[in-house]
This record gives structure tokens, sequence and C-alpha cells, in this order.
């Protein structure tokens, strides 16, 4: 972009400079949009000084107004502080790691499920380099950068708990059983998804409420941003996935997940997205509902054959409600009709999310 000024806050010069005089943010822009017509500015990593978001408010409302572009990795800090959001000012887009489509062809399942779509990593040469950029994201910027952004107070603590939130990764969260196995108190446990939560690390993925019948158990579950990072924690990386097993079904379940939270993201599809879960243990992985009401349930399942027996969850969703679309997404390669349910290839059944209306 030539006509842009771009301002790095990871680099140590740029960040002293602009922490110390946040308001020469608002000086060099004014200078470079007289002398060089610039018409755009650029700020990576914005949250580690929320007292720019003032001065680009100010550039905004002023009569030399330019376009900015501002990226960060973390909410915490700017919730912490305070800082101004330039509500009604700014509109809000979430990046995620590379979807399916955006790699189109050349993506592998297998992979993906192993690795996970961080750029660097799914692009990478070989599995050796996926698996040592994956090791040092973890270890650089998770356990450093967190440490740091969340201002933790018990390092030890926060470590004792990132592996053992990753074992658990898409299971029901349970914080007094994660309190106990890491010797550390409920409300720290809480505090702790909150900051995977706030620094984009992971996201909680709540039961579908039918408060009227009390179908829904209130615990929900947690997912990391990305299949490889969860292997990186879990120390995984060297082991393989083996297909028809626990552990591969639920890696296929965490993909798909992630998959649909980035498909609704990107192309701005409104749905609410949850799990259903009854008293007795019955469940649908994905449950979607579109602005208009519609419904769309998703059992996830890695099986390569699928089955009636696959479709148990989907049978005591439909009671419940009737009109909604039921759907198995798989590896299979045809579709199959069990009754009123449809087992899908994976890919169909994203096709499916994308046209719910």
């Amino acid at each position: 972009m030539e006509k842009a000024l771009y301002y790095n806050l990871l680099t140590a010069d740029t960040y002293r400079h602009l922490a110390a005089r946040p308001e020469s943010l608002r000086e060099e822009i004014r200078a470079a949009i007289r002398e060089k017509q610039i018409s755009h500015v650029v700020i990576d990593e914005i949250q580690k000084i929320p007292q720019l978001l003032d001065e680009v408010h100010a550039i905004l409302e002023s009569s030399e107004p330019c376009i900015f572009a501002l990226s960060g990795s973390s909410v915490r800090k700017l919730k912490r502080s305070h800082a101004n959001m330039l509500g009604g000012r700014a509109w809000t887009y979430r990046l995620f790691p590379l979807t399916v489509r955006e790699i189109g062809p050349a993506f592998s399942l297998e992979r993906t499920l192993h690795y996970g779509t961080l750029p660097k990593v799914y692009l990478a040469e070989n599995d050796e380099a996926r698996s040592e950029t994956l090791r040092s994201y973890v270890d650089t910027y998770i356990r450093e950068e967190i440490e740091i952004e969340a201002q933790l107070r018990n390092v030890g603590g926060f470590l004792r708990f990132l592996p053992m939130a990753a074992s658990e990764n898409g299971m029901l969260v349970n914080f007094l059983n994660v309190a106990r196995e890491t010797a550390l108190n409920v409300t720290t446990v809480r505090t702790y998804y909150q900051i995977l939560e706030d620094t984009l690390l992971g996201f909680f993925h709540f039961p579908l409420a039918k408060s009227a019948r009390k179908m829904a158990a209130g615990h929900p579950r947690f997912y990391f941003f990305d299949c490889g990072v969860v292997r990186a924690l879990q120390k995984k990386l060297n082991a393989p996935l083996v297909q028809e097993t626990e552990e591969y079904g639920r890696a296929f379940e965490h993909f798909i997940i992630c998959e649909v939270r980035r498909l609704n993201e990107y192309l701005r599809l409104d749905l609410d997205i949850s799990f259903f879960r009854t008293d007795r243990g019955a469940e649908v992985d994905c449950v979607l509902k579109s602005p208009s009401g519609a419904m769309l349930a998703i059992e996830i399942k890695s099986t390569r054959n699928p089955a009636p027996r696959h479709c148990s969850g989907l049978r005591s969703f439909q009671e419940v409600y009737p009109a909604a679309e039921c759907i198995l997404a798989c590896r299979t390669e045809r579709a199959a009709a069990f009754g009123k349910f449809l087992a899908l290839p994976w890919q169909e059944a994203l096709d499916k999310v994308i046209c719910l209306k």
C-alpha cells in the first residue's frame, strides 16, 4: 500500500516512542497526510498501547481524517484499561487460521488435524518445520506473551493449567475438576479460561437453552482456536493421530466446530452456534440457528461408514425441535439417508452451513 503509514508495536523502538508520547501518533499522521498525502494508517498490536485509541478517535473526528486498520491479538488489556473502543466508528473483523476455502485444492484433512492451519505452520515445507514452528508458538507466544499480557501473578499455576485445558479440549468444562487436578481454586481456573478467551486462544461453546423443558445441561465446552496448537500443548506433535480412534474423532470434531465458526464470522451469517445436550446425556455437537429462526443440527463423526446408530443424538434433538434440519457430518464419500437424517461428506455439511437462511 503506497500511501500508508505503518506502526508495528512489537518493535521495541516504536513501542517506546509511542508509549512515552501517545500524542506523537496524531502529530506524525497529520504531517504525513500533508507532506506525503497518505490515506491509510496501519497499527499492529494496538492493545499494547490502549491510549493510542484516543488519538485515533481524535484524527477520525478531525478535518483531516484517514482510514485506519488496527489489529490486535488480545482484548484483555483494552478491557482492563477501559480503552476507547471507537464505538460506531470502527468495523470489527476477526481473523482466524486458514480455512478450507482459503487453502483450496491443496487442503489436507490429515495435515490439518495434526498440525492445524496457522499459515506459517500449514504452508511449511515439511512436518519437522511444522512441529518446530508450533513448539515455538506455544513456548514463546502462549507461555511468555500471555503471562505478560494478562499480568499473571501465579505463573506456575497458569503453566499447570494450560496442558490440562488442552487435554480437556472440546469436552464439557468442569471448573471444579480442573481446579482439583491443577491445585488451583475454582475462581482462578475461571479466570484462566477467561484469559484464553480474551487473548483469542480459544472460545466457549455453550449449550442450547430450552428452559421451558429444562433440557439443556449448564456446562459449556471449551475449544482452542487451532487443532495444531492443542496438540503442541498436549506434547503430541511426534505422536501419530490414528484414524478410527477416540483421539482422532475429537480432533475431527474440533476441526469442524472451528470451521463453522470461521464461516459464520467471515461470511457474516449471524448464526447462533451452540450444542445440544439432554439431562440423560444425549448430545448433538453443533446446533445453528439463523436470524430467521431456521435451525440446522450437525452431529460430527469421523467415521467413513455412517450408520443409523450415529444418529441417536439427532433423534433426541428432533423430538424437541421437529422442524429443524438434522445432518451427520462425517468422512463418507457419498451421502446416505437414515430416515429423516442425512449423512453427508463433511465438505457438503459445511455447504449446508453457508446456505442456512
